[in-house]
């Protein structure tokens, strides 16, 4: 069926203004009244959780019965470390707050802190990765809820086998097998970007392969230093044992797959590179292409990408899987933007800088971050937030406006992404003040869960 409803994690941590995050809902149902607009708003009961990302608690009842509704959300706290487990099943509309998990149980029990990415496993139980320990160190791995009481379990990987940094991850059960990307290490990434860091450790450089069942460590790949990979994603047939990693530091794309030589060895290889742009009044001479999120279409025959720092969303063509080909691009923002601080002095690809975007009469700032395709493929959701503290540093008038989600119009026969109209929900008019938005869902199922 067509999305009718999206849930949208939102944070006031890094704005100034000192209320709780909230879920929000967005009513997508065209024939609505309330169409493109928040109509509820589900607040936490503390303070700078930095909701970031969300996942559903279906486990293994989303490969036994399709049928079944996705009843519960979970939303773990970035900073916070702190576990919200939301009732989305009782009234799809209005969700409401059913469990929350205390970081000192988190601390305790796992030795975790700073929670990323929520998925469910084949078995039922939930699987969240982390990115440092509780003091803001890096640290990578994964921590286990039970998916039907959310009680904490304690961690899932061996205790000898903990990367260094950790943040995605995504797993095939047909091939037995679970990637993880490397992640930022807060204690200093925490506070802002900061180029004295590179060389340092600060940023990610491994993709883990892991043994699925046995929760073993089996290969890591060195994607080069400050690499940053983040997003990871599997092709979404079954019985394909290969996916997809982009680097946000290094602007590319990486694709591993299995071995046809041998059952449980696997390999990468480099598929897409978006050059920098040399520039002047930026941060550094060289603006690298900041891909912070990837989606594969549900027919896996489109790839797509958000840029944060020049601000586009590029969609590939997956035919031959080991050549991704640049089929659609649009700009919805972005830190190039024609009238602003910085110039592009030398651009491999663009012969000027992009205008900056107006929708339903409201100047979009920010840049493209998380995104969420629908079924059928043919309108990409984006919103601008990528993390809280680097949002106010490198878009301060979107700490001042608030965030957007917009949607993206995709061509699925020939290729082509255009920008909807007609279609923006503010969140700089919340109640509270303005606010980041960041990771989407949508209630009758989406391209990454």
């Amino acid at each position: 069926p067509r999305e009718e409803i999206a849930y949208v994690t939102c944070t006031y941590r890094s704005t100034c203004i000192d209320e709780p995050d909230f879920l929000a809902t967005i009513d997508l149902n065209p024939r609505s009244p309330c169409y493109g607009q928040v109509i509820h708003r589900l607040p936490m009961p503390n303070l700078k959780d930095e909701l970031h990302s969300s996942g559903w608690s279906a486990g293994c009842t989303c490969f036994d019965n399709i049928t079944v509704k996705r009843s519960k959300l979970i939303l773990p706290g970035l900073i916070s470390s702190r576990i919200y487990v939301v009732d989305v099943g009782s009234q799809c509309r209005a969700p409401r707050l059913c469990k929350m998990i205390e970081p000192v149980d988190v601390f305790w029990k796992c030795n975790k802190g700073y929670l990323c990415v929520v998925r469910s496993l084949p078995n039922g139980d939930i699987l969240i990765s982390n990115m440092g320990d509780p003091a803001g160190n890096g640290k990578g791995g994964f921590i286990v809820l039970d998916g039907e009481t959310f009680e904490l379990k304690g961690n899932w990987e061996n205790v000898c086998e903990v990367p260094p940094t950790g943040y995605d991850f995504c797993y095939q059960p047909r091939h037995n097998v679970l990637i993880s990307s490397a992640g930022l290490v807060l204690k200093y990434a925490g506070y802002g970007f900061d180029p004295d860091d590179f060389g340092k450790g600060v940023f990610g450089r491994r993709l883990n392969v892991w043994n699925l069942s046995c929760h073993t460590l089996t290969q890591c790949f060195d994607l080069g230093e400050d690499s940053l990979p983040l997003c990871v994603k599997f092709l979404h047939n079954p019985d394909a044992a290969e996916g997809y990693v982009c680097c946000a530091l290094s602007g590319i794309v990486y694709r591993f797959y299995k071995c046809e030589a041998s059952r449980d060895n696997w390999a990468v290889e480099e598929v897409i590179r978006i050059p920098a742009k040399e520039v002047t009044g930026w941060i550094m001479k060289k603006m690298p292409a900041f891909t912070v999120d990837l989606i594969i279409s549900k027919d896996d025959r489109y790839l797509y990408l958000s840029n944060w720092w020049h601000g586009d969303i590029r969609q590939y063509e997956l035919s031959k899987t080991c050549k991704p080909r640049l089929v659609g691009q649009v700009f919805v923002g972005g830190s190039i933007l024609r009238g602003g601080p910085v110039v592009v002095c030398q651009d491999e690809e663009l012969k000027c800088q992009p205008e900056p975007l107006v929708v339903k009469c409201r100047r979009v700032y920010g840049a493209p971050s998380k995104m969420q395709l629908s079924l059928d493929g043919r309108r990409l959701y984006v919103t601008n937030s990528f993390y809280s503290a680097w949002d106010r540093q490198f878009y301060p008038n979107m700490a001042k406006e608030g965030s957007v989600m917009l949607q993206i119009d995709v061509n699925t026969e020939e290729g082509g992404l255009t920008v909807n109209k007609n279609f923006l929900v503010d969140f700089g008019r919340e109640p509270n003040g303005p606010c980041f938005a960041h990771d989407i869902r949508f209630h009758c199922g989406d391209s990454t869960s």
